[in-house]
């Protein structure tokens, strides 16, 4: 039986010399829409993160920059198999590597791994049912540096808060516990947190189809709601959730115009001026709100990749450090869309599907450090997590 990693302390003997940052910088794909509005602009990091040798990365479903400018990234230990971490099995088939990864990594600024921890021992058990996610999705490293993570596989209807070192602190919901929209008890295989002191926002997206409010006090779930601000409709899925269905197309298709969610609320995410943004992603659309005393009030739709299919557009949001730039995920056409905060307006993208530096392949989550740099993590066969070093504003 394997036995996941707990505090995976990172030994610099594992990593070899971190060459200088100028020789490790890649040209990437970027366009704009008008040449007239300046745009950020960015290399590719080739050689980051320095993981060591005998470690490998599976899916990738989870992304956080924490207030110390620390990366978090989360990953799928079960996504591997035996001839990707040949050191795991028993008895071992590779001689150098590799092993399991932990689930959940952290990484310094120059790409060094600081620790790691992850799995069933973590999270205690209520009554038979192990609460540690099936399939782990969705990271979030709040300002007191605790750790949330909510999970898409089957049974996973649970969101876990940790200390930044593994140590458990409380959850809400429960493994194998979930019963519908309307629900204020329980979750929905939940796909992304975002926490501040007052509250926990939940994208309660791969079952159900909605927001959820959680009061950091307690996590008494104080609110909830669906798209354009209203009940949650459109029922929840029927059957667990497998990865087959992110690319469906039995829903006929995104509707960017539908008065509810698709079934996969992908993304919440807290912006500038008390700001939601939800990535309603098999719509193609990104939904737009201000928190409120009462919960939510709806601002906009903003349309991402309009025509997009298969896994569709809209995966997770971040912002420029200065609020100026809106940065979108796109799984499907991978890309970062750049929009201007201030109107939504796209002024232009970068990087193109691929698998070479400053490419992607299934684009799953972005965020910001405060020197501006972007980094994003990949899922499917993608599996892996990429620096873009910001390099200033075109002309």
């Amino acid at each position: 039986m394997r036995t996941p990693f707990h505090l995976l302390a990172a030994a610099a003997a594992l990593t070899a010399p971190l060459p200088a940052m100028a020789d490790t910088l890649v040209d990437i794909v970027s366009e704009r829409v008008d040449e007239s509005v300046p745009m950020p602009l960015f290399k590719a990091d080739a050689a980051w993160p320095r993981q060591p040798e005998d470690i490998i990365l599976g899916q990738s479903p989870g992304l956080a920059v924490d207030s110390q400018d620390t990366i978090w990234v989360l990953t799928r230990p079960n996504s591997l198999d035996p001839t990707e971490s040949g050191l795991a099995q028993d008895p071992p088939i590779a001689l150098a590597c590799c092993k399991l990864p932990p689930h959940v990594l952290r990484f310094d600024q120059e790409g060094n791994l600081l620790s790691g921890w992850g799995g069933p021992q973590l999270a205690p058990g209520d009554g038979d049912a192990e609460q540690w996610p099936a399939n782990v999705h969705g990271l979030y490293v709040d300002d007191e540096g605790t750790v949330w993570i909510g999970g898409n596989g089957d049974g996973d209807h649970v969101v876990l808060n940790f200390t930044a070192d593994g140590q458990f602190i409380r959850q809400f919901g429960t493994r194998g516990e979930t019963a519908g929209n309307e629900s204020r008890t329980t979750l929905g295989n939940p796909a992304d947190i975002a926490a501040n002191d007052e509250s926990v926002l939940v994208a309660d997206g791969y079952i159900n189809k909605r927001i959820v409010e959680l009061s950091d006090a307690d996590l008494a779930m104080t609110h909830l709601f669906g798209a354009y601000g209203e009940v949650p409709g459109g029922g929840t899925r029927d059957e667990p959730f497998d990865q087959s269905q992110a690319s469906s197309t039995a829903d006929g298709g995104a509707n960017p115009e539908s008065r509810i969610f698709g079934d996969i609320v992908h993304c919440v995410v807290r912006g500038p001026d008390s700001t939601i943004y939800v990535c309603d992603r098999r719509n193609n659309r990104l939904q737009l709100f201000r928190e409120t005393a009462d919960g939510a009030e709806f601002l906009q739709d903003i349309v991402i990749g309009a025509g997009t299919g298969s896994t569709r557009s809209a995966s997770d949001v971040a912002f420029s450090p200065d609020g100026t730039y809106v940065y979108v995920a796109d799984m499907m056409n991978g890309r970062i869309w750049v929009l201007l905060r201030e109107t939504h307006e796209v002024v232009g993208s970068f990087g193109r599907n691929g698998r070479y530096p400053g490419q992607f392949i299934w684009l799953h989550s972005v965020d910001v450090d405060s020197m501006g740099n972007v980094y994003t993590t990949e899922v499917g066969s993608g599996r892996r997590v990429q620096r873009f070093v910001f390099q200033g504003l075109s002309d």
